[in-house]
Protein backbone atom coordinates (compact mmCIF):
# COMPACT_ATOMS: atom_id res chain seq x y z
CA UNK A 1 0.00 0.00 0.00
CA UNK A 2 2.82 2.66 0.66
CA UNK A 3 4.29 1.49 -2.50
CA UNK A 4 1.34 2.21 -4.13
CA UNK A 5 0.98 5.38 -2.25
CA UNK A 6 4.64 6.52 -3.36
CA UNK A 7 4.17 5.83 -6.87
CA UNK A 8 0.53 7.58 -7.32
CA UNK A 9 2.40 10.44 -5.50
CA UNK A 10 5.86 10.46 -7.65
CA UNK A 11 3.82 9.93 -11.05
CA UNK A 12 3.04 13.33 -11.70
CA UNK A 13 6.44 14.55 -11.23
CA UNK A 14 9.02 15.31 -13.87
CA UNK A 15 12.26 13.92 -12.84
CA UNK A 16 14.62 16.42 -14.88
CA UNK A 17 12.63 19.52 -14.48
CA UNK A 18 12.88 18.52 -10.43
CA UNK A 19 16.37 17.91 -10.81
CA UNK A 20 17.63 20.91 -12.19
CA UNK A 21 15.50 22.62 -9.92
CA UNK A 22 17.31 21.54 -7.26
CA UNK A 23 20.36 22.12 -8.26
CA UNK A 24 19.64 25.58 -9.05
CA UNK A 25 18.06 26.27 -5.51
CA UNK A 26 21.22 24.73 -3.76
CA UNK A 27 23.31 27.39 -5.97
CA UNK A 28 20.91 30.36 -4.67
CA UNK A 29 21.74 28.82 -0.52
CA UNK A 30 25.01 29.08 -1.39
CA UNK A 31 25.02 32.32 -2.40
CA UNK A 32 22.32 33.54 -0.15
CA UNK A 33 24.29 32.58 2.70
CA UNK A 34 26.88 35.00 1.35
CA UNK A 35 24.87 37.79 0.20
CA UNK A 36 22.45 38.11 3.62
CA UNK A 37 26.11 38.03 5.44
CA UNK A 38 25.46 34.56 6.80
CA UNK A 39 21.50 35.28 7.94
CA UNK A 40 20.49 31.75 8.90
CA UNK A 41 17.09 33.08 9.03
CA UNK A 42 17.04 33.75 5.44
CA UNK A 43 18.12 30.29 4.54
CA UNK A 44 15.27 29.01 6.50
CA UNK A 45 12.38 31.31 5.25
CA UNK A 46 14.14 30.44 1.82
CA UNK A 47 13.45 26.29 2.62
CA UNK A 48 10.13 27.44 3.51
CA UNK A 49 9.24 28.98 0.61
CA UNK A 50 10.22 25.75 -1.49
CA UNK A 51 8.37 23.59 0.66
CA UNK A 52 4.89 25.72 0.22
CA UNK A 53 6.32 26.25 -3.95
CA UNK A 54 6.57 22.55 -4.08
CA UNK A 55 3.03 21.56 -2.48
CA UNK A 56 1.81 24.27 -5.29
CA UNK A 57 3.95 22.47 -8.12
CA UNK A 58 2.88 19.18 -7.40
CA UNK A 59 -1.00 20.33 -6.92
CA UNK A 60 -0.88 21.99 -10.58
CA UNK A 61 1.13 18.73 -11.71
CA UNK A 62 -1.60 16.21 -10.59
CA UNK A 63 -4.42 18.24 -11.91
CA UNK A 64 -5.52 16.57 -15.57
CA UNK A 65 -4.90 19.38 -18.34
CA UNK A 66 -8.80 19.52 -19.05
CA UNK A 67 -9.22 21.12 -15.66
CA UNK A 68 -6.43 23.99 -16.38
CA UNK A 69 -8.28 24.30 -19.55
CA UNK A 70 -11.84 25.02 -17.66
CA UNK A 71 -9.98 27.09 -15.18
CA UNK A 72 -8.78 29.21 -18.11
CA UNK A 73 -11.34 31.40 -18.70
CA UNK A 74 -12.73 31.98 -14.89
CA UNK A 75 -9.02 33.10 -14.11
CA UNK A 76 -8.88 35.42 -16.54
CA UNK A 77 -11.77 37.15 -15.97
CA UNK A 78 -11.16 37.23 -12.52
CA UNK A 79 -7.67 38.08 -12.40
CA UNK A 80 -8.82 41.08 -15.06
CA UNK A 81 -11.66 42.17 -12.74
CA UNK A 82 -8.94 42.47 -9.82
CA UNK A 83 -7.14 44.17 -11.48
CA UNK A 84 -9.52 46.50 -12.46
CA UNK A 85 -9.70 47.08 -8.29
CA UNK A 86 -6.25 47.76 -7.88
CA UNK A 87 -6.82 50.97 -10.29
CA UNK A 88 -10.47 51.91 -8.36
CA UNK A 89 -9.74 50.74 -4.38
CA UNK A 90 -6.08 49.62 -4.23
CA UNK A 91 -3.29 50.61 -1.97
CA UNK A 92 -1.01 53.13 -3.34
CA UNK A 93 3.13 52.71 -1.83
CA UNK A 94 5.74 54.57 -3.32
CA UNK A 95 3.69 56.58 -5.81
CA UNK A 96 2.51 52.84 -7.31
CA UNK A 97 -0.88 51.32 -6.59
CA UNK A 98 -0.47 47.60 -7.02
CA UNK A 99 -2.00 45.83 -3.83
CA UNK A 100 -5.17 45.36 -3.48
CA UNK A 101 -6.42 44.77 0.68
CA UNK A 102 -9.01 42.11 0.86
CA UNK A 103 -9.13 42.57 4.94
CA UNK A 104 -6.77 39.51 6.41
CA UNK A 105 -4.02 40.20 3.62
CA UNK A 106 -3.11 42.72 0.70
CA UNK A 107 -2.51 40.86 -2.51
CA UNK A 108 -0.80 41.61 -5.89
CA UNK A 109 -3.03 40.80 -8.52
CA UNK A 110 -0.44 40.87 -11.42
CA UNK A 111 1.15 38.10 -9.94
CA UNK A 112 -2.25 35.91 -10.74
CA UNK A 113 -1.60 37.19 -14.69
CA UNK A 114 1.44 35.33 -15.09
CA UNK A 115 0.05 32.54 -15.38
CA UNK A 116 -4.07 33.08 -16.31
CA UNK A 117 -2.93 35.64 -19.22
CA UNK A 118 -0.88 32.76 -21.28
CA UNK A 119 -3.62 29.83 -20.25
CA UNK A 120 -6.34 32.15 -21.77
CA UNK A 121 -4.37 32.41 -25.08
CA UNK A 122 -3.86 28.28 -25.12
CA UNK A 123 -7.30 27.72 -24.03
CA UNK A 124 -8.22 30.63 -26.61
CA UNK A 125 -6.47 29.13 -29.72
CA UNK A 126 -7.02 25.85 -28.74
CA UNK A 127 -10.41 26.19 -29.52
CA UNK A 128 -10.26 27.96 -32.27
CA UNK A 129 -7.65 25.47 -33.64
CA UNK A 130 -9.53 24.23 -36.90
CA UNK A 131 -10.42 27.79 -37.98
CA UNK A 132 -7.36 30.09 -37.09
CA UNK A 133 -7.29 33.14 -39.15
CA UNK A 134 -6.00 36.99 -38.62
CA UNK A 135 -8.83 37.83 -36.70
CA UNK A 136 -8.35 35.47 -33.85
CA UNK A 137 -4.58 36.72 -33.49
CA UNK A 138 -6.23 40.37 -33.03
CA UNK A 139 -8.90 39.13 -30.60
CA UNK A 140 -5.83 37.63 -28.82
CA UNK A 141 -4.20 41.12 -28.98
CA UNK A 142 -6.55 42.93 -27.45
CA UNK A 143 -7.27 39.71 -24.68
CA UNK A 144 -3.04 40.79 -23.95
CA UNK A 145 -3.68 44.38 -23.86
CA UNK A 146 -6.59 44.48 -21.37
CA UNK A 147 -3.98 42.90 -18.81
CA UNK A 148 -1.01 44.93 -19.64
CA UNK A 149 -2.51 48.30 -19.77
CA UNK A 150 -3.85 47.75 -16.28
CA UNK A 151 -0.67 47.32 -14.84
CA UNK A 152 0.65 49.49 -16.77
CA UNK A 153 -1.13 52.48 -15.25
CA UNK A 154 -0.34 51.13 -11.62
CA UNK A 155 2.57 52.03 -12.97
CA UNK A 156 4.22 48.63 -13.21
CA UNK A 157 6.39 48.72 -16.59
CA UNK A 158 8.39 45.68 -15.68
CA UNK A 159 5.70 43.14 -14.60
CA UNK A 160 3.45 44.67 -17.57
CA UNK A 161 6.08 44.14 -20.17
CA UNK A 162 7.22 40.41 -18.85
CA UNK A 163 3.70 39.51 -18.85
CA UNK A 164 3.06 41.00 -22.16
CA UNK A 165 6.11 38.75 -23.19
CA UNK A 166 4.24 35.88 -21.76
CA UNK A 167 0.53 36.33 -24.02
CA UNK A 168 3.65 37.39 -27.61
CA UNK A 169 4.87 33.49 -26.92
CA UNK A 170 1.46 32.09 -27.20
CA UNK A 171 0.97 33.92 -30.49
CA UNK A 172 4.13 33.19 -31.59
CA UNK A 173 4.01 29.71 -30.93
CA UNK A 174 -0.17 29.90 -32.60
CA UNK A 175 1.48 30.82 -36.11
CA UNK A 176 2.01 34.58 -35.63
CA UNK A 177 3.60 35.66 -39.07
CA UNK A 178 7.15 36.50 -39.21
CA UNK A 179 6.16 39.03 -41.28
CA UNK A 180 4.32 40.66 -39.19
CA UNK A 181 6.89 40.14 -36.46
CA UNK A 182 9.42 41.95 -38.35
CA UNK A 183 6.99 44.92 -38.87
CA UNK A 184 6.51 45.00 -34.96
CA UNK A 185 10.50 45.01 -34.48
CA UNK A 186 10.89 47.68 -37.02
CA UNK A 187 8.22 49.71 -35.13
CA UNK A 188 9.54 49.21 -32.12
CA UNK A 189 12.88 50.16 -33.01
CA UNK A 190 11.65 53.59 -35.11
CA UNK A 191 9.14 54.07 -31.61
CA UNK A 192 12.34 54.20 -29.32
CA UNK A 193 14.65 55.65 -32.20
CA UNK A 194 12.07 59.03 -32.23
CA UNK A 195 11.47 59.06 -28.46
CA UNK A 196 15.48 59.05 -27.60
CA UNK A 197 16.02 61.59 -30.17
CA UNK A 198 12.83 64.22 -29.64
CA UNK A 199 12.85 63.90 -26.16
CA UNK A 200 9.37 62.19 -25.95
CA UNK A 201 10.17 59.88 -23.28
CA UNK A 202 8.56 62.06 -20.61
CA UNK A 203 5.24 62.09 -22.83
CA UNK A 204 4.97 58.08 -23.39
CA UNK A 205 6.80 56.84 -19.63
CA UNK A 206 6.21 58.33 -15.58
CA UNK A 207 9.49 60.23 -15.20
CA UNK A 208 11.46 57.89 -12.85
CA UNK A 209 11.11 55.26 -15.87
CA UNK A 210 12.41 57.47 -19.11
CA UNK A 211 15.42 57.97 -15.91
CA UNK A 212 16.07 54.27 -15.83
CA UNK A 213 16.60 53.93 -19.80
CA UNK A 214 19.00 57.35 -19.43
CA UNK A 215 20.93 55.59 -16.56
CA UNK A 216 21.41 52.48 -18.73
CA UNK A 217 22.50 54.69 -21.61
CA UNK A 218 24.81 55.91 -19.32
CA UNK A 219 25.16 55.40 -15.74
CA UNK A 220 27.93 57.90 -15.03
CA UNK A 221 25.71 60.44 -15.35
CA UNK A 222 24.37 59.82 -11.40
CA UNK A 223 27.12 57.68 -10.51
CA UNK A 224 26.02 58.08 -6.36
CA UNK A 225 22.09 58.31 -7.62
CA UNK A 226 20.20 56.63 -10.19
CA UNK A 227 23.50 55.00 -11.90
CA UNK A 228 24.50 53.75 -8.97
CA UNK A 229 22.97 50.20 -8.64
CA UNK A 230 24.41 49.38 -12.41
CA UNK A 231 27.94 50.92 -11.55
CA UNK A 232 28.19 48.47 -8.66
CA UNK A 233 26.62 44.92 -10.70
CA UNK A 234 28.82 45.81 -12.97
CA UNK A 235 31.92 46.40 -10.94
CA UNK A 236 31.37 43.34 -8.64
CA UNK A 237 30.83 40.69 -11.63
CA UNK A 238 33.80 42.04 -13.64
CA UNK A 239 36.40 41.83 -10.55
CA UNK A 240 35.05 38.40 -10.39
CA UNK A 241 37.16 37.58 -13.25
CA UNK A 242 37.86 33.63 -14.25
CA UNK A 243 36.99 31.70 -11.19
CA UNK A 244 35.88 34.54 -8.66
CA UNK A 245 36.60 35.58 -5.29
CA UNK A 246 35.78 32.75 -3.61
CA UNK A 247 32.57 31.93 -1.22
CA UNK A 248 31.99 34.84 1.44
CA UNK A 249 35.11 36.55 0.08
CA UNK A 250 33.41 39.11 -2.05
CA UNK A 251 34.71 42.52 -1.22
CA UNK A 252 31.73 44.68 -2.58
CA UNK A 253 29.24 42.03 -1.51
CA UNK A 254 30.63 42.50 2.35
CA UNK A 255 31.55 46.20 2.51
CA UNK A 256 27.92 46.78 0.84
CA UNK A 257 28.49 48.39 -2.08
CA UNK A 258 25.56 46.14 -3.93
CA UNK A 259 22.20 47.06 -3.23
CA UNK A 260 19.08 44.42 -3.18
CA UNK A 261 22.24 41.77 -2.91
CA UNK A 262 19.87 38.99 -1.48
CA UNK A 263 16.96 39.92 -4.15
CA UNK A 264 17.09 42.34 -7.25
CA UNK A 265 20.90 42.07 -7.46
CA UNK A 266 21.75 38.61 -5.95
CA UNK A 267 23.76 37.75 -9.69
CA UNK A 268 26.06 40.46 -8.65
CA UNK A 269 26.48 38.39 -5.74
CA UNK A 270 27.02 35.50 -7.65
CA UNK A 271 29.63 36.65 -10.58
CA UNK A 272 32.01 38.14 -7.80
CA UNK A 273 32.17 35.51 -5.83
CA UNK A 274 32.03 32.45 -8.59
CA UNK A 275 33.35 34.71 -11.31
CA UNK A 276 32.58 33.36 -15.23
CA UNK A 277 33.12 29.88 -14.37
CA UNK A 278 30.13 29.81 -11.60
CA UNK A 279 27.98 32.40 -14.04
CA UNK A 280 28.28 29.55 -16.85
CA UNK A 281 27.33 27.02 -14.72
CA UNK A 282 24.58 28.81 -13.51
CA UNK A 283 23.49 29.33 -16.97
CA UNK A 284 24.03 26.23 -18.39
CA UNK A 285 21.39 25.32 -15.56
CA UNK A 286 18.80 27.30 -17.04
CA UNK A 287 19.34 25.85 -19.90
CA UNK A 288 18.66 22.44 -19.15
CA UNK A 289 15.12 23.60 -17.43
CA UNK A 290 14.25 25.53 -20.61
CA UNK A 291 15.46 22.97 -22.85
CA UNK A 292 12.92 20.22 -20.79
CA UNK A 293 10.14 22.64 -20.70
CA UNK A 294 10.94 23.17 -24.74
CA UNK A 295 10.62 19.24 -24.84
CA UNK A 296 8.02 19.04 -23.35
CA UNK A 297 6.08 21.53 -25.78
CA UNK A 298 7.23 19.80 -28.40
CA UNK A 299 5.87 16.62 -27.27
CA UNK A 300 2.64 17.96 -26.27
CA UNK A 301 -0.33 16.13 -27.01
CA UNK A 302 -3.12 19.03 -27.28
CA UNK A 303 -2.47 22.69 -29.19
CA UNK A 304 -3.47 23.81 -25.69
CA UNK A 305 -0.42 22.09 -24.09
CA UNK A 306 1.94 23.33 -26.49
CA UNK A 307 1.39 26.82 -26.47
CA UNK A 308 0.68 26.78 -23.22
CA UNK A 309 4.24 25.18 -22.04
CA UNK A 310 5.87 26.75 -24.98
CA UNK A 311 5.18 29.99 -23.65
CA UNK A 312 5.89 29.44 -19.59
CA UNK A 313 9.42 28.16 -20.84
CA UNK A 314 10.16 31.00 -22.57
CA UNK A 315 8.99 33.40 -19.95
CA UNK A 316 10.99 31.60 -17.87
CA UNK A 317 14.09 32.25 -19.32
CA UNK A 318 12.68 35.99 -20.00
CA UNK A 319 12.81 36.27 -16.44
CA UNK A 320 16.63 34.98 -16.29
CA UNK A 321 17.60 37.25 -19.24
CA UNK A 322 15.88 40.76 -17.58
CA UNK A 323 17.13 40.19 -14.84
CA UNK A 324 20.89 39.02 -15.51
CA UNK A 325 20.88 42.20 -18.37
CA UNK A 326 19.49 44.54 -16.00
CA UNK A 327 22.67 43.79 -13.32
CA UNK A 328 25.22 44.03 -16.23
CA UNK A 329 24.13 46.92 -16.99
CA UNK A 330 22.56 46.17 -21.08
CA UNK A 331 18.93 46.52 -19.90
CA UNK A 332 16.93 48.83 -17.48
CA UNK A 333 16.90 48.28 -14.00
CA UNK A 334 13.03 46.94 -13.50
CA UNK A 335 12.75 45.02 -10.42
CA UNK A 336 13.07 41.45 -11.52
CA UNK A 337 14.12 38.37 -9.01
CA UNK A 338 16.66 36.25 -10.76
CA UNK A 339 14.97 33.17 -11.57
CA UNK A 340 14.55 30.27 -7.80
CA UNK A 341 18.20 32.29 -7.05
CA UNK A 342 16.50 35.81 -5.44
CA UNK A 343 14.82 35.68 -2.40
CA UNK A 344 11.35 35.89 -1.81
CA UNK A 345 8.15 33.72 -1.56
CA UNK A 346 5.97 34.83 -4.36
CA UNK A 347 8.30 34.14 -7.24
CA UNK A 348 9.12 31.04 -6.36
CA UNK A 349 5.80 30.10 -5.92
CA UNK A 350 5.07 31.27 -8.98
CA UNK A 351 7.84 29.87 -10.82
CA UNK A 352 6.89 26.31 -9.36
CA UNK A 353 3.30 26.65 -10.38
CA UNK A 354 4.45 27.17 -13.92
CA UNK A 355 6.65 24.23 -13.40
CA UNK A 356 3.46 22.15 -12.35
CA UNK A 357 1.47 23.26 -15.24
CA UNK A 358 4.72 21.82 -17.35
CA UNK A 359 4.59 18.63 -15.57
CA UNK A 360 0.52 18.44 -16.39
CA UNK A 361 1.41 18.80 -19.83
CA UNK A 362 3.81 16.16 -19.55
CA UNK A 363 1.79 14.22 -17.84
CA UNK A 364 -1.33 14.12 -20.78
CA UNK A 365 0.54 13.45 -23.20
CA UNK A 366 1.68 9.91 -21.44
CA UNK A 367 -2.08 9.59 -20.69
CA UNK A 368 -3.03 10.12 -24.32
CA UNK A 369 -0.13 7.37 -25.64
CA UNK A 370 -1.60 5.28 -22.92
Amino acid sequence: MIKEFLRRFIRPIDPWLLLFTFLVFLLSCIVLYSASNQDMDKISDKFTFLGVALCVMWVLASMPLQVLMRLALPMYVIGVLLLVAVALFGSTSHGAKRWLNIGVTKIQPSELMKLALPLMLAWYFHHFEASLNWKHFIVAAVLMVIPVGLIMKQPDLGTSLLIAAAGFYVLFFAGLSWRLIGLMVLAGGGLAYVVTHWNLCIHILREYQCQRVATMLDPMQDPLGAGYHIIQGTIAIGSGGLLGKGWLNGTQTHLDFIPERTTDFIFAVFGEEFGLIGNIILVLLYLLLIIRGLSIANNAATLFGRLLAGALTLTFFTYAFVNMGMVSGILPVVGVPLPLVSYGGTSMVSLMAAFGILMSVGKDRKLMKA
